[in-house]
């Protein structure tokens, strides 16, 4: 047995937000706009499809749907 909590998968209809800090040292924020809105980083988001290592997130405001990469992702909790 370990000691370490497992992460719970990430996967169609999940909750997230996009961590900070994972963002803004990956190569993804390199190719985009430098100041992201704060809704985010905040959430919820919701993943509606899971490709190889890319989630579609539909944020609950009126903008498009965007992919990013599940690594970037946390699980948002209420």
């Amino acid at each position: 047995m370990t000691d370490s909590i497992q992460k719970k998968p990430l996967k169609k209809g999940s909750l997230v937000f996009v961590d900070r800090e994972k963002y803004v040292k990956s190569i993804e924020a390199l190719a985009s706009d430098d100041d992201l809105p704060n809704y985010v980083f905040e959430g919820p988001g919701e993943i509606l499809s899971v490709k190889e290592e890319y989630a579609q997130i539909r944020w609950r405001r009126p903008v498009p749907d965007v992919w990013l990469k599940l690594d970037q992702l946390e699980e948002y909790i209420q």
